[in-house]
């Protein structure tokens, strides 16, 4: 994050000085890039200035007009509300309907809810990483593999990590919130922890995981001289019992995609997570909207991630699971390039989870390459 100003979002508040404190900071930094640039990136400085100073003084408006803080939107899509799909048209429809949305085609009589004991679903996992067509390094890293249970059944451990601090230390960040998470994770599920599989089981122990591997980052920061100076994102998934257990802290993001659809609109993707990040925070109060949000020069400004703090907030939820589900983790050098509604496309039209990961780090690629691109899918 550019300067030492953070946010610090309450559960649904966010104060509106903290915010103008980030973009005064943000100002001042491309002040300075102004100063030192030449050419195209000093054009880039220009602009931003401009962009931000006009966020500035409707901030300035509405803390005169004595608003003090605003209320914020994280609240997600409700995940799954068309389960049944339709024989003749392949759309999702909801539980207990009695013809299809779509074509109006009858659907089986008399559904009833899904059986309490999950089925055993056939997942296929892929992840790739690309550097990008900028940067020297690579501070992305991913993990997509399987992982033993005391019980004798097989979990999935799904996660992606992108890297900040520069000179390696993002690079250093983001291989330590990786091999923490997979060390506390291993040794719990070894030991037969957890006793129960309920999602909030899952969720303490994800967080217990994260927790630890935050201060694993944090403490070589402060060992290493790079206090502030290094941080990683973490968007991670456990896979079990037909369930998908995701911690998230940052701006990398996890999506539901099925060709059915997710929503009553047909919709065959839903975001999962919610970046906590400044430009997602400005479209919530209104100040941004997406489509700017997506090229904003402080686009890639974080407030929250793995080894910027001694203490960390970590996001849980938990995603059921069917058939022609496919789950996508991704950093933001996929989604800075290739709209949701892209990356479904992608996912529906490849044979491989494979091939696609493949298909959308090219995308990208092609639409600039700004940024490391890292992927990971799990196929049902």
């Amino acid at each position: 994050m550019t300067g030492s100003r953070r946010l610090h979002p309450s559960a649904d508040t966010l104060s509106l000085r903290e915010l103008l404190a980030v973009v005064e900071s943000g100002v001042l930094y491309w002040r300075r890039r102004l100063e030192s640039e030449e050419g195209v990136a000093r054009q880039r400085a220009a602009i931003a200035i401009k962009e931000l100073s006009q966020i500035l003084d409707s901030l300035a408006t509405q803390i005169a007009q004595g608003r003090e803080t605003v209320r914020i939107s994280a609240d997600l899509p409700p995940q799954r509300v068309a389960p049944h799909a339709c024989a003749r048209c392949g759309r999702g429809n909801r539980e207990f309907a009695k013809y299809c949305i779509a074509c109006g085609a009858p659907l089986q009589a008399g559904l009833r809810s899904a059986p309490s004991k999950p089925p055993s679903l056939n997942i296929k996992i892929a992840g790739r990483s690309d550097v990008g067509r900028v940067r020297e390094l690579n501070e992305d890293t991913f993990y997509a593999g399987e992982f033993a249970r005391s019980d004798g059944t097989v979990g999935i451990l799904l996660l992606v990590a992108d890297g900040m601090g520069g000179h390696q230390a993002g690079e250093v960040a983001s291989a330590l919130a990786r091999d923490g998470l997979k060390q506390t994770l291993t040794n719990a599920l070894s030991s037969g922890v957890p006793k129960n599989d309920d999602d909030a089981t899952w969720h303490a122990l994800l967080t217990q995981a994260v927790t630890s591997a935050n201060q694993q980052i944090y403490s070589h920061g402060q060992h290493y001289g790079q206090q502030g100076g290094i941080g990683t994102t973490l968007t991670a998934a456990v896979i079990v019992d037909g369930r998908a257990h995701i911690a998230h802290v940052g701006d990398s993001r996890a999506y539901l995609i099925n060709a059915q659809g997710l929503t009553d609109e047909g919709r065959t993707w839903n975001p999962l997570t919610s970046d906590h990040s400044l430009v997602a925070r400005l479209v919530d109060i209104g100040q941004l909207t997406p489509a700017q949000a997506r090229s904003h020069p402080q686009r890639n400004v974080v407030y929250r991630s793995l080894g910027s703090d001694a203490r960390v907030e970590v996001d849980t939820l938990s995603q059921a699971l069917a058939p022609g589900d496919q789950l996508l983790l991704c950093s933001d050098g996929l989604t800075g390039y290739v709209e949701d509604e892209e990356l479904a496309a992608v996912l529906l039209a490849e044979a491989s989870a494979d091939r696609a990961c493949e298909r959308l780090i090219a995308l990208a690629n092609q639409r600039g390459g700004s940024d490391n691109i890292t992927i990971v899918i799990a196929r049902v």
